[in-house]
């Protein structure tokens, strides 16, 4: 029986032993980076792109990016999960050093679809990823990140480096890989309103990050298998520190929004306007720059989607 216990003893103590190495090389090696294959882009200018481009970093980037004084040029980010640790967003102006200017046009297109930055690093999962954008909508960030729009305008302000928590690390190198780099990916049919709906919640506005069971667990390369699919849960902060349930948008009548009409769903998402109760208010950004259209074809893509009883959400 002693020989037996100590047999034992032997084989959790070398347990032990490896999960320590294992967790101190995590902790050493930190975000782990990859090789970058960044394609060969050179994107024009058009106004087209100027225009659809400046939308799309309005509502997608200027929250996280935008500084005090109204440029992209990175700040401290109050709204990810402390177990993540303290994040900073990066300068993302034209500026040819500190922002994107450093950056080809094919090294922006990769990180966005992929998370590998220039250098390989993998960008940690609270940056956003957009695999299944549009190359042209891609293009149109580009091209606007490329301007001389004031929102753009060089800053020398170096980014401040983001304190990747054990946990984020260990997420990062066991379990969040980068995503393909996808290509000749259409613009949607805007003719078919449910396909051009799905493509804004999923595609682009990753509505599903915040509207499902758990922002860690949100599949960007194949959005409707992220658990709790649009059925809320998702635990978010707002600027205060104080914690909030991301909200079921599924039809489900009783825990969704499925006693809505479609006049009070645009209200909801373009201003804030709830048809019962508070406004929404941030983390719920109001996205004003959508068009009436936009928000009609979420709203016909919402009504596809499998309702989800959630009490509480």
């Amino acid at each position: 029986m002693k020989k037996f216990l100590k047999i034992i003893g032997i084989i959790l103590g070398a347990i032990v032993l490896l999960l320590g190495i294992g967790a101190a090389t995590i902790q050493m090696k930190g975000v782990p980076s990859y090789e970058n294959e960044a394609p060969d882009l050179s994107i024009e200018a058009t106004p087209a792109r100027l225009e659809k481009g400046k939308k799309l970093v309005t509502m997608m980037c200027a929250e996280c990016h935008k500084s005090k004084n109204g440029i992209l040029e990175g700040k401290k980010v109050l709204d990810i999960p402390e177990s993540f640790g303290p994040a900073y967003s990066a300068n993302i102006t034209n500026h040819p050093t500190a922002g994107v200017g450093r950056y080809t046009d094919g090294e922006l297109a990769y990180v966005l679809k992929t998370g590998i930055k220039k250098d390989g690093q993998h960008a940690p999962m609270y940056m956003p990823k957009w695999p299944n954008m549009s190359d042209e909508d891609i293009y149109s960030i580009i091209a606007f990140l490329r301007s001389d729009d004031p929102l753009v305008a060089a800053s020398d302000k170096p980014s401040q480096v983001s304190q990747p928590s054990f946990f984020l690390k260990l997420l990062m190198n066991l379990a969040i890989k980068p995503h393909p780099y996808k290509t000749n990916i259409p613009e949607p049919d805007t003719s078919n309103q449910v396909a051009h709906g799905q493509y804004l919640a999923t595609a682009v506005y990753s509505c599903y990050v915040c509207h499902s069971a758990a922002l860690e667990t949100a599949n960007e390369l194949e959005p409707t298998k992220t658990p709790g699919f649009m059925g809320g849960g998702a635990q978010l902060l707002n600027y205060e520190g104080e914690t909030i349930a991301g909200p079921n948008i599924t039809m489900d009548t009783e825990t969704g929004i499925g006693s809505w009409t479609e006049e009070q769903f645009v209200q909801a998402i373009k201003y804030g306007i709830r048809p019962e109760g508070p406004a929404l208010k941030y983390p719920m950004l109001k996205l004003t720059a959508l068009t009436d259209k936009e928000a009609q074809a979420i709203w016909a893509y919402l009504q596809t989607v499998p309702a989800v009883n959630n009490p509480g959400y």
